[in-house]
């Protein structure tokens, strides 16, 4: 099974096939295809590790035609099973998507938030539908990756009105390659990625950092569009608004003549009037001043955004370099990685000066033995995580059945408790009191409550849920943070490092217990047998969307966890601040609409492949 990917460029387009075999084995690539320099009077067409110099191209058109015959004269097309495309901006879109006709007008009506990506990409499409009019075209949208960001992190403090007239928000890029190398750095540290704290730097024409908390995109530069961030090759990045507004007024520019002065003429170009970072770097071996500056700024803004997202997910476990700079610049990897011992990365300069990564060697360490964090240096690979997220659509099999229903239950807030802290709070050996059933087998809620007591306020009659845990727990919705004073991240249960504290009391025997940590506001997740999991489609840790019809309140909800367990009684849990943001009591249904592919489906396990 091969599955065509097309990844479209504003200076390059690449075009790779990739093949899928039934063993659990990486894909090959029967053909690898870039084009590059598109916009000079050379460009080069390579094929593998052949380089063709063609004469100057009249436009984007010629240039995709070049790549679509390259690749019907060099692969056997019919045993094509879709055509993957990357696509910047996807607005809404969370999940790799079918292309048709709607799907193509979301595409082009929010190209002005990334014009350097969407229109040429919506091109590509629209060309390789004609050559491929029979296969599946799928767009894998580099925001979709971002769509878990909590609201406090994609919201701007603009009035509301606008906000949700022009759907503004922080929607973040180069998603595909920050996924990937994530699950390669899980991989290489051997650690589930659900544990892992990173910093992905995405560092090329385009840079994006992004910090990745349990395998969750929580922060990232990038914001409603990709002119946001730290400085790039010609793009601005963060800059006070107050400057554009006395540049428009002095300079008398338009909003379009604006628009690309930040996008073609500023970042290290506007800095030193070069858009190629080795040239910068040659200058400033020379001693160019603007060219030394120019790298220093560029280090500088890169490592307030290290410190900003270290603090916060309470710490990072590894640092990653990727992109075509973060690949390849031992400058710019030295002038950041030296600035990193504080987080417990001491770089080896030796280590950092040898590092060379490709796909077959596709991560390099460059910390001291010493370091406890890692700074790594990985191939980012876009084209293959891009062919992974579209084979589950192009499978037929692997589709999620979407007439399967799931009972919905809200879930107040509870308390979990250890029998060491039963007893602390009870007497020793104390029993709870059975006082409702709960629905997954063996769980019940207890006679006995407990009051939360936070810096701020208390919650008074919270229920204790059984039987005992190993680590105390206590559950809390957003609105209940603002009562307590306490401000609980969004986690898996058991998922409690760095988390905040409170007090227990038991008004029963007024004893206090003072939590160390433990308090959480629950990942919505949906509790499923293996056999109803295979129904589904589903595996464990999936992240899927489900969606409540028929209300006068209707939403999907996104990032909803899949967390498979045998005996487990079906059934997707909420808490009250979600409940009622759709006006949902427990017993209602809704209905599974998609699953993102995780760390266990991109490994592509031999039952998923016919």
């Amino acid at each position: 099974m091969k599955i065509l990917v097309l990844n479209c460029g504003s200076s390059s387009i690449k075009a790779d096939v990739l093949q899928f075999s039934k063993k659990n084995t990486p894909p090959t690539r029967p053909l690898t295809l870039l084009l590059e320099s598109l916009n000079t009077a050379t460009p080069q067409l390579w094929i593998g590790e052949k380089k063709q110099t063609l004469p100057k191209l009249p436009d984007y058109h010629a240039a995709l035609d070049v790549v679509l015959d390259a690749v019907m004269k060099r692969s056997k097309t019919q045993d094509l099973i879709a055509i993957g495309h990357r696509v910047a901006h996807g607005d809404d879109h969370k999940q790799p998507t079918l292309i048709d006709n709607a799907v193509e007008r979301d595409i082009e009506q929010i190209s002005y938030l990334a014009p350097q990506h969407n229109p040429i990409q919506l091109v590509g499409i629209r060309k390789a539908k004609k050559a491929f009019p029979k296969l599946p075209h799928i767009a894998v949208f580099d925001t979709a990756f971002h769509h878990t960001l909590p609201r406090r992190a994609y919201s701007y403090p603009l009035p509301q009105h606008l906000v949700e007239k022009y759907h503004i928000r922080r929607y973040g890029f180069h998603g595909t390659s920050h996924q990937y190398v994530a699950r390669k750095a899980a991989d290489y540290l051997k650690t589930d990625l659900q544990r892992l704290r990173l910093i992905s730097c995405h560092l090329g024409s385009g840079c994006s950092l992004t910090a990745i908390e349990w395998g969750r995109s929580v922060e990232t530069s990038m914001g409603m569009s990709p002119l946001e961030g730290v400085p790039m090759m010609s793009r601005s990045g963060d800059i006070d608004a107050g400057i554009l507004l006395d540049l428009m007024e002095n300079e008398e520019l338009s909003a379009a003549q604006m628009r690309h002065l930040l996008h073609k003429e500023s970042g290290l170009k506007g800095m030193t009037g070069k858009d190629d970072l080795r040239e910068i770097e040659a200058l400033a071996a020379q001693g160019d001043d603007a060219a030394q500056q120019a790298l220093k700024v560029f280090a500088h803004r890169i490592l307030k955004y290290i410190g900003a997202y270290a603090v916060v997910m309470g710490g990072v476990d590894a640092i990653i370099f990727t992109g075509g700079i973060g690949e390849n610049s031992r400058l710019v990897r030295q002038h950041i990685g030296s600035h990193l011992a504080f987080l417990g990365m001491h770089l080896d300069d030796f280590a950092n000066q040898q590092a060379a990564v490709s796909l077959q060697n596709p991560v390099v360490d460059i910390c001291e033995s010493r370091s406890p964090n890692k700074l790594l240096v990985i191939k980012t690979d876009e084209q293959l995580e891009i062919a992974r997220q579209c084979l589950p659509i192009a499978l037929e099999k692997h589709k999620v059945n979407q007439d399967l229903k799931i009972p919905i239950a809200v879930s107040a807030r509870h308390v979990h408790l250890s029998q060491k802290s039963i007893d602390k709070l009870f007497g020793k050996n104390y029993q709870l009191r059975p006082f409702k059933e709960l629905s997954q087998k063996g769980n019940f809620a207890a006679q006995e409550t407990l009051t939360l007591i936070g810096t701020k306020g208390k919650i008074e009659n919270v229920r204790i849920l059984m039987p005992p845990r190993n680590e105390d727990q206590v559950e809390i919705s957003r609105t209940d943070e603002f009562i307590l004073g306490v401000d609980a991240p969004v986690r898996a249960s058991g998922d409690l490092a760095n988390t905040p504290s409170l007090i227990l009391f038991a008004p029963q025997t007024g004893r206090r217990l003072k939590l160390k940590q433990g308090v959480i506001c629950a990942w919505r997740h949906i509790h499923i047998s293996p056999e109803e999991a295979a129904r589904f489609g589903v595996e464990d840790k999936d992240i899927v969307e489900v969606q409540v019809k028929n209300k006068e309140r209707s939403l999907t909800f996104g990032n909803v966890l899949i967390r498979v367990s045998q005996g487990a009684k079906l059934e997707m849990h909420i808490d009250t601040d979600e409940a009622n943001a759709a006006e949902i009591n427990t017993g209602e249904v809704g209905e599974l609409v998609g699953a993102r592919p995780t760390q266990a489906q991109a490994s592509l396990k031999s039952k998923h492949i016919k």
